[in-house]
Parts: structure tokens; C-alpha cells; sequence
């Protein structure tokens, strides 16, 4: 046989068996062959576009369609399924018109193809009238058909303000017949040999059942758009139609678990997964993650993460969203960590997770460090990843940074707006914040419940109890927004602050929800500062009757006791908050240096530098009582003599850490600390004048808020 004959045969041999074809370097060696070897045949060359649409290669599936005066249904449904996966949506939409203008009839395969576009172009109108003519073609009881108009109907149903489209989901899977068998042969096979059809009865003989696809897209559509109760009930319905529920069944069901926080049912789904060898599953190991994490189970997140055998990158990013979300930073970093070290590559979603814990460690090294494999990785466009950059940026103490990637995003959405916002807020600058929420308002951005968190904040760190006011009458009445707990304690905290204590008692009192403990507390913390004992105990009753276990009310009225000398009163709470097992939180400090974070408590001599650390903190002692300081031990509650109360704060935590970062690093260089617990009044007289001494920005975050130390001033203005 000569060479060219043995070509000839390869050539046929390969449209008669197409999927043989296993790499696009083969299929385009076919095309080159069949060009030389091959007489033109509609029917060959429709088998070649077939070939090459499952290699997605759309330009030469084009030249080859082009060259079809008449193209047979084959190429029609090659083409237009290569336009699909293609991601040419339009296009595919606008040759199912064309090849219906020349009379040709599709096939059921060609349906689901066609509602992916609809669903992709965001065309409900199109998709119904797809749908019509699916039912005019009688092509609605093809199971293939069926699923597709569930799938395309569930995603428009997210769509409707009131879930309207949720009817035509259920018409479409009501409408699918039940039948236990199809008389030996499979659905797929019958609907695909239906390439005309000539009356209603002949679909309606080969009604296929519903499969598990079937119920997995009406019960995911339910899931996903909030209907919890309809999408179990028919979970329910599946078990009761012997049909047996899936991985995919199973990772629909259990977000419905961590919305209601109900970690039973989770764990029973979860039973199911291990008795039916689904928890090797990724996708079902990353629901089990993330419901575990919103049932503030941490520790079951883990377990199911590290019994997996094989982590794919959903399964990571599940992992350390988890431990962000309930507040194990550290372990989510490190989780981060040796997610690189896997070769793990992170997506968006990995980025906005993480940052978060480097916001709340305060850890800026590192989040430059993340910031830099962003902008590497191709993310810096990415709005999410961009809001949460702002975030990190304003919270890890450089407000600076934080605008100016907010100005370079192209786009400024609702969460980017409230991010830059509260970062102003923090550091501040009220009034900065004030103009970006107006600002924002112009751009046609509508505020949400948190932009007006952020809001209050700015205003409650600078005494601007008018606007306030101002703000909270506008939310519900402008913008249908009705004041939350959040928005409350801000108030209450700014009314605190401005010293109009019985003005904030009766607010609290007024409320439509009842006041929590927290929100007492604010108010209590006003009563310590402006020394206002007899109100502050009647506030305590307040928060003991909701929130018994409250230990900074305890601590609090205790210090309020001390500092009237009221000993008795004093050793009565200390005695019975030991009797409870309440105890007060240490006051802690840390800071940044050398990309190490080293955390320091009040009075602790642990630290390897702790004897140079003494003998700086005593060398700035003597510079600034040269600048005017004098102690100020008010704020001092233990019953010691005047010496020992001036040692107890000189050794305060914020002191230590600053210390040692003025020992640490070079002259000139910001020094940032974080502190868990407001800063003491005499601790902020003292850094304000060891900025001037040193001549050093110095940046403490405390429970509250940012304090930018320079020159011997504050950002607060002494107002905090």
C-alpha cells in the first residue's frame, strides 16, 4: 500500500472514530491531511468541526464551517457548542437563530448548550423563549433538556428581588415525568437519536426519569438563594423517590447547617459522608470546613482538614478562612504559609482571607509581603482583594497607603468606600471621614449598615455630637436603614465621650432592641472617665442582669471603687470575681521588628532585653521630666504607696514595647504598636513626649483607635 493510501486510511479510519483523538496537535494534523487526501463531503467535514469543537479550537472549526454552503445539524451543533465553551456566548445564541432560519430542527444535546449562554448573557427574557420553543419542539421532557432549563431557571432565580422565577423551576421539574424504567434503553441514547421530531406522542414515549442532576439543581437552586427549609424538604423527597443523595447533595445541604449554626444536623450529614466514603471528597471536606467554622467549631474544621489525603486549593482556602473567622489568626497564617510551601497556587479569595489576620496582628511586614505577591500574581485589579488591602493598610497603622490604593482602584465599591472610611475614622481624621462618606453618597453608592458604623465611629473620636445625630436621623429615614446594635453602641460610646452621661443612659433606654451588655459598657466606661460613680453603679446593675459574666464591668467598678477610696466596696468585687472564676485580661502590647512580633505585659521582665529595655525606658524617664512630665497616678487603683504606683506605670506594657523598638531599630524609623486595652492617660502624656525627645513618629492602635504621636502631639487631640 503506497504512502499515500495508508494516509487515505488513517484519514477515515479517524472520522469514523473521532474521539480516538486525544491532543489538538492531532486534530490539526487531521485537518492538514484531510485537506490533501480527502474529497469535500458536508458529512466529513461536519465530523472534523465536531472534532475540532471538543478541543475548543473555534478558529479553524470557523473555516471549515465557512466552507459549508448547506451545514448539516452536526456542524450547526459543533460550531455553536464551540462558540459556547469558547465563552462567545452571543455568538452561539446568534447561530441557533441563524441554523432555525434555514428549517433545520435541533436536538435535545443542543438545548443545554444554548440556555448556558442565555444564563451567561443574563437574558431571562431569551432563556423563556428558549424555552418555548423547546416546548414547541416537544423537547421539554428530554431529561438533558430538563436539567439544563432547572439549572438556567435556578440562576436567574437569584436574580428576582422575591425569588419570583423560583415558579417556572418547579413547573419545568414537576413537569419532567417519573417512570422506573425505559424499556431497556438509556435516556441518553433516545434522546440523542431524536434529530426530528414528528409529533408529541413520539418524545412522550421516551420519557426518561429524573435523575440525580435533577434534583441536585433544584435542590442547589433552593440552597443558594436562600429558601433553606424548600431545598431540605426536598433533599427529603429525593430519599423518599429512592434516589441516592451525592458528594454534590451533600456540599448543597451543609451551608444550609452553618447558616442556622446548627452543628447537629451538620454532624449527621457529615456521618452520611463518612459511611458512604464521601469525606475524601474536596469539595464535601470544604463544606464540612466551613460549616464547622460558622458553628465556632475550629477545632472539627482541622480535623476534617488534616484528614484529607489529597488538599486541593478550595480545601486551603476553606481552611484558613476558617481559623480568620473565628479569630485563630496565627494558625491561619501559618496555615497560609505552608499552603506556598505545597506549591498551592493562591486565587483571590485566599488573599481576602488572609488579610484580615495580618489587619488584626497588625503585621505590615507581612502584609507587604502579600501585597507584593498580588501585584506579582496579576490580583491588584481584583476589587475584593483591592477593599481588603485598604482594610490592612488603614488597621496595620498606614492610613497613607490605604488611600492611595483606594484611588487607584477603578472602580470603588460599597466595601472598598466603608473600608477607607473607617480607616479615616480610626487614625482620627473625622472630618476626612465625613467628606469620603459624602463623597461616596455623589458617586451613587448607596450606604449600607456598616458604611454608618464607620460614620459614627468618625464622629465619636472627635466629639461631633451634631452630626451624628444628623446621620443617625437620615440612615432610616433616607436610606430605609434601621439603627442596629452596632449603631446604638456607637452612639451611646459618643455621648459617653462628649460627657452627656444621663443623655446616653436614657438613649440606651429608649432603644427598640433591648441593650446588650457591651453596649451598658460603653457607657460605663464613660462614667470611669468622667469620674460619675453614682451613675456608673446604676448602669452596672444594668449590665450584671443581661451579661452576669462581664468581667470588664467588674473591673471597671472595681477600679471606680479604688479610685474614690472606697477599699471595702473595692475588695468586694475583686473577692467575688474570684469567687466566679472571672478574670481581668492582661494588659499587653506588641510590636513589629526585624519581621518578628515580640508582645510585652505590664511588669513582665522576660524579655532577653528586658535590662536594656529598663535602662532606656529610665533614660527617656529623665528626658522628658526635663520637658514638663510629672506622673499622673490617678488612674492607679491598687492600694500602694505614691513609689510603687509611679513603678507600676512606669513599667506599662506600651512603655516596654516602645522601648525596645527605639533600642531596635535605626533613628528616624515609625514606630508602630499595638496595644489590646485603651491606652492609660498617663502613659499617652508620656509617648507624647518621647515623640519630641526621640524625634520619632510614634503609632500606637489600641481596643479603640489609632494615636499618631509626633512632635510631642497627638491625632486625637487628647480626645480619646
Amino acid at each position: 500500500m503506497t504512502s499515500n493510501s495508508t494516509t487515505k486510511t488513517l484519514v477515515k479510519t479517524f472520522l469514523r472514530t473521532p474521539h480516538s483523538l486525544k491532543t489538538k496537535f492531532q486534530a490539526k494534523q487531521l485537518l492538514a491531511q484531510f485537506l490533501k487526501t480527502q474529497p469535500y463531503s458536508p458529512s466529513s467535514t461536519s465530523i472534523l468541526i465536531s472534532v475540532y469543537s471538543n478541543f475548543n479550537l473555534l478558529h479553524p472549526s470557523l473555516f471549515l464551517f465557512n466552507s459549508l454552503n448547506s451545514p448539516p445539524l452536526l456542524a450547526w451543533k459543533s460550531i455553536i457548542k464551540c462558540y459556547a465553551n469558547s465563552g462567545h456566548f452571543l455568538n452561539s445564541l446568534t447561530c441557533f437563530v441563524q441554523m432555525r432560519s434555514f428549517g433545520i430542527y435541533p436536538d435535545p444535546n443542543m438545548f443545554p448548550l444554548v440556555l448556558k449562554a442565555c444564563v451567561f448573557l443574563k437574558n431571562l427574557r431569551l432563556g423563556e423563549s428558549i424555552h418555548g420553543c423547546i416546548i414547541r419542539l416537544g423537547l421539554d421532557f428530554d431529561l438533558f433538556t430538563g436539567n439544563a432549563l432547572l439549572n438556567m431557571y435556578a440562576k436567574f432565580q437569584s436574580l428576582q428581588p422575591n425569588g419570583g422565577r423560583k415558579v417556572f423551576a418547579f413547573n419545568v421539574f414537576d413537569g419532567m415525568p417519573k417512570s422506573d424504567e425505559l424499556c431497556g434503553t438509556s435516556a441518553q441514547e433516545k434522546g440523542a437519536s431524536i434529530i426530528q421530531l414528528e409529533s408529541m406522542t413520539k418524545v412522550l414515549e421516551m420519557m426518561p426519569i429524573w435523575d440525580v442532576v435533577s434534583w441536585n439543581t433544584v435542590i442547589a437552586g433552593n440552597a443558594q438563594n436562600g429558601m433553606y427549609e424548600e431545598a431540605l424538604r426536598m433533599v427529603r423527597e429525593m430519599g423518599n423517590a429512592n434516589m441516592k443523595p451525592d458528594s454534590f447533595t451533600l456540599s448543597s445541604v451543609l451551608p444550609i447547617f452553618a447558616e442556622y449554626v446548627d452543628v447537629i444536623k451538620g454532624k449527621e450529614i457529615h456521618g452520611y459522608a463518612i459511611r458512604h466514603w464521601f469525606d475524601s471528597d474536596c469539595y464535601i471536606a470544604s463544606s464540612l470546613i466551613d460549616m464547622y467554622a460558622n458553628c465556632a467549631r475550629i477545632e472539627d474544621s482541622c480535623s476534617v482538614f488534616n484528614l484529607l489525603s489529597k488538599r486541593d486549593d478550595i480545601s486551603w482556602n476553606s481552611i484558613i478562612a476558617a481559623c480568620v473567622q473565628n479569630g485563630v489568626f496565627d494558625e491561619g497564617l501559618k496555615l497560609f504559609r505552608q499552603m506556598l510551601t505545597a506549591k498551592v497556587k493562591p486565587r483571590d479569595v485566599t488573599f481576602s482571607s488572609i488579610m484580615p489576620a495580618c489587619a488584626y496582628l497588625t503585621t505590615l511586614h507581612l502584609g507587604k509581603q502579600l501585597h507584593g505577591y498580588i501585584i506579582r500574581g496579576g490580583f491588584k485589579d481584583n476589587m475584593f482583594i483591592a477593599s481588603s488591602l485598604v482594610d490592612m493598610y488603614a488597621k496595620c497603622g498606614n492610613i497613607k497607603a490605604a488611600r492611595w490604593i483606594f484611588d487607584q482602584m477603578e472602580h470603588q465599591d460599597m466595601v472598598s468606600w466603608t473600608a477607607i472610611i473607617m480607616g479615616y475614622a480610626l487614625h482620627g481624621h473625622a472630618r476626612d471621614a465625613l467628606l469620603l462618606f459624602k463623597q461616596m453618597e455623589m458617586d451613587g453608592v448607596k450606604p449600607n449598615y456598616v458604611s454608618y458604623i464607620a460614620v459614627f465611629t468618625a464622629c465619636s473620636h472627635a466629639g461631633l455630637t451634631d452630626e451624628a445625630w444628623r446621620y443617625f436621623n437620615s440612615m432610616s429615614r433616607n436610606h430605609g436603614i434601621k439603627p442596629g446594635l452596632e449603631h446604638y453602641a456607637a452612639m451611646a460610646d459618643l455621648l459617653g465621650r462628649a460627657g452627656k452621661l444621663e443623655e446616653a443612659y436614657e438613649f440606651i433606654g429608649s432603644m427598640h432592641i433591648a441593650p446588650t451588655g457591651s453596649i451598658w459598657s460603653t457607657l460605663l466606661s464613660a462614667c470611669r472617665v468622667h469620674k460619675n460613680l453614682e451613675l456608673a453603679e446604676k448602669v452596672a446593675n444594668e449590665i450584671f442582669k443581661v451579661d452576669p459574666e462581664n468581667v470588664g464591668a467588674y473591673v471597671l467598678m472595681s477600679n471606680m471603687y479604688a479610685a474614690a477610696r472606697r477599699w471595702k466596696d473595692a475588695a468586694k468585687m475583686r473577692i467575688f470575681m474570684k469567687k466566679k472564676g472571672i478574670r481581668k485580661e492582661p494588659a499587653c502590647s506588641w510590636i513589629e521588628v526585624k519581621n518578628r512580633v515580640h508582645t510585652f505585659i505590664s511588669g513582665d521582665k522576660s524579655h532577653p532585653l528586658y535590662d536594656r529595655i529598663f535602662e532606656a525606658l529610665k533614660d527617656l524617664l529623665e528626658q522628658i521630666e526635663r520637658e514638663g512630665y510629672i506622673p499622673d497616678t490617678n488612674e492607679d487603683f491598687h492600694d500602694v504607696d505614691e513609689e510603687q504606683k509611679k513603678y507600676m506605670i512606669f513599667s506599662h506594657s506600651e512603655r516596654l514595647a516602645l522601648a525596645f523598638g527605639i533600642i531596635s531599630t535605626p533613628a528616624g524609623t515609625t514606630i508602630r504598636i499595638t496595644k489590646n486595652i485603651r491606652v492609660c492617660v498617663d502613659c499617652h502624656t508620656a509617648i507624647k513626649l518621647i515623640s519630641k525627645v526621640v524625634q520619632r513618629e510614634i503609632i500606637v492602635r489600641d481596643n479603640s483607635r489609632f494615636h499618631h504621636f509626633k512632635y510631642g502631639k497627638c491625632s486625637c487631640r487628647d480626645y480619646w
